[in-house]
């Protein structure tokens, strides 16, 4: 079928590249925002606009904080269709275990918990018999947060990149998954077609044709960024391992439970309520001295994470974590205590080297560290991601529509350009789209969360019907307008968010700036810094437009490279 294994080679690389490169460019665009999610969490939420808070004190900021959460409605409906009966009133169910968890970068406190239910499950098999209650609050005071005001970060676009808001089955996770599997496999087609490697790193002619320079710079771009490529479509995998191959919930199941049981015989920490109603002693006098003891470990810290299980039961018991802004895997240290009387139960001892790879790569994947440089770099590899997948979007459609202008399978050529517009500028349109809605949409609107997902779904729709409009003429052989008109509508719309976050909340740059206030004055920034380099980029198009439409018409001159460089030259630099 080949000739030789490099065009075989090549093959794969193409093909496999292009079915899935459309998934893989949104999971590297939206992993590079996530990278600071907590800050555009900021911008979104104006009420959230002070600096990060540590682990408020149980006694007396958080304790009457969980008197007062419910059980989700959401959780609830859910529930209902895998348990027999009616679930009782979400007043009258008691919290069996609670959780609450802050970073270095949050303001705000995640909190929630589990109701226990009397309802039996349908399937006999299912052991799920509670149901969930979450909330955000403002630490300093114990206030709810609105539910209504979505942490556009880290409650959209950070799970948009690894689950694509498609839970129905998990069939985003194996969306996903399948597109990083294939990504490992386009990394190692792509080392074996280039045999140039370093001369690549160090090539890119810009002025070239199209199909050259975007070559140059697909290659530059995939070869600086390989090992941030390889390193996060493995760690991916990795981290999602447990819903690929879910052994411990299928074959595995029994002795998965039985291990359960026999870790809390092992750890002392109860597996089961003993039935016995206990009250809770001070939370805080445990914080302090899971203080003390890290501390005497040589890792002084604050409080990350803090868990208590079987609530007002003799077997509660209370975990306190550490939180590890200070180092790259996630290991908590944490201590465990009684909870009726505080006695320690166990502390965490270090974890065996298998536990501590995975969690050093778990942990350099989710970067929870505090390590402003490496998190810029997340970014720029991310977004090389991003610049590698539309090159090759670019090359495919450039090297083809010529070949084939006026022919029948220019269709997909132009079908191929359609959906690389919206995969990349589209993408951009309604990621801005969204903040602007953000900042228009009345505060008081009911499902205001849900209307901004809404406008980026609908947004991004709206670009690819766009795309394909307006991509006749790449059937000829010439340069969608779409390219351009989408650089424009997402420079205005960039621009426009900035002026709203300004109108809406007073917070203008000069401000934020001046008070150093970096999770929206960042944003900010970055949204004007790309609104400029969009405009240039549609200045650009705008040339080399003209440029391929007299070329097609016979006004300027031959057809070839050297007749386009030419005509170009005036725009260099």
């Amino acid at each position: 079928m080949f000739a030789n294994f490099r065009q075989a080679m090549a093959w794969v690389h193409t093909w496999f590249g292009l079915v899935l490169g459309y998934v893989l460019i949104a999971v590297f665009f939206f992993g590079s925002l996530s990278v600071f999610d907590r800050e555009i969490d900021r911008w979104a939420v104006p009420e959230t606009r002070f600096a990060a808070q540590p682990m408020p004190s149980f006694d007396t900021v958080l304790k009457p904080v969980y008197d007062r959460l419910r059980a989700h409605p959401d959780d609830m409906a859910a529930t209902a269709l895998r348990v027999q009966g009616e679930i009782p009133h979400p007043d009258t169910l008691p919290l069996a275990s609670l959780y609450a968890y802050t970073t270095h970068r949050d303001p705000v406190l995640q909190i929630g918990g589990e109701f226990a239910i009397p309802n039996k499950p349908i399937d006999a098999s299912d052991d799920h018999q509670h149901v969930h209650g979450w909330a955000s609050i403002d630490p300093r005071t114990g206030a709810y947060l609105s539910e209504d005001k979505l942490q556009v970060g880290s409650d959209f676009f950070y799970p948009l990149h690894y689950s694509l808001h498609l839970h129905w089955k998990n069939l985003g996770y194996w969306i996903v998954g399948l597109a990083a599997l294939i990504m490992l496999a386009a990394l190692v087609t792509g080392v074996v077609m280039h045999r140039k490697l370093f001369r690549e790193l160090f090539t890119f002619r810009p002025h070239k044709r199209t199909q050259r320079s975007v070559l140059d710079l697909h290659n530059l771009t995939g070869v600086v960024a390989l090992p941030f490529h390889f390193f996060f479509a493995f760690t991916g995998l990795v981290i999602f391992a447990g819903i690929y191959f879910p052994l411990s919930q299928t074959a595995l199941e029994p002795l998965a439970k039985q291990h359960e049981v026999l870790q809390a015989e092992r750890t002392g920490l109860p597996h089961e309520p003993a039935g016995i109603p206990a009250a809770l002693a001070s939370v805080d006098a445990m914080v302090a001295e899971a203080k003390r003891r890290w501390a005497l470990r040589d890792m002084p810290g604050e409080v990350g994470s803090l868990f208590i299980d079987h609530i007002g039961d003799e077997n509660g018991y209370v975990s306190i974590y550490r939180a590890g802004s200070d180092q790259v895997a996630l290991v908590g240290q944490g201590v465990h205590f009684k909870a009726s009387t505080g006695e320690v139960l166990r502390e965490d001892p270090p974890l065996s080297p298998v536990f501590s790879v995975n969690e050093f790569l778990t942990g350099l994947h989710l970067q929870h560290f505090r390590h402003w440089l490496l998190r810029w770099l997340y970014v720029f590899g991310g977004l090389a991601g991003c610049v590698c997948i539309a090159t090759g979007f670019v090359f495919f459609v450039e090297k083809r529509k010529r070949q084939l202008a006026g022919q029948s399978p220019a269709a997909l050529v132009r079908w191929v350009d359609a959906l690389a517009v919206a995969a990349v500028t589209g993408m951009l349109v309604a990621t801005s789209a969204m903040l602007v809605a953000n900042r228009l949409l009345p505060e008081d609107l009911l499902g205001r969360a849900l209307w901004q997902e809404r406008i980026f779904w609908y947004s991004w729709l709206a670009a690819l019907a766009h795309a394909a409009w307006r991509s006749a003429p790449v059937a000829r052989g010439l340069i969608s307008p779409a390219w351009r008109e989408q650089c424009w509508a997402y420079a205005a719309l960039a621009v426009a968010a900035v002026l709203l976050n300004w109108l809406t909340t007073g917070d203008h740059l000069g401000k934020t700036l001046a008070a150093g206030y970096w999770p929206v004055a960042g944003v900010d920034l970055c949204l004007l810094a790309s609104a400029g380099i969009a405009v240039k980029a549609a200045a650009l198009l705008r040339i080399r437009e003209g440029v391929r439409k007299r070329v097609a018409e016979g006004t300027a001159g031959t057809a070839d490279s050297s007749a386009l460089d030419t005509t170009l030259e005036p725009a260099r630099g």
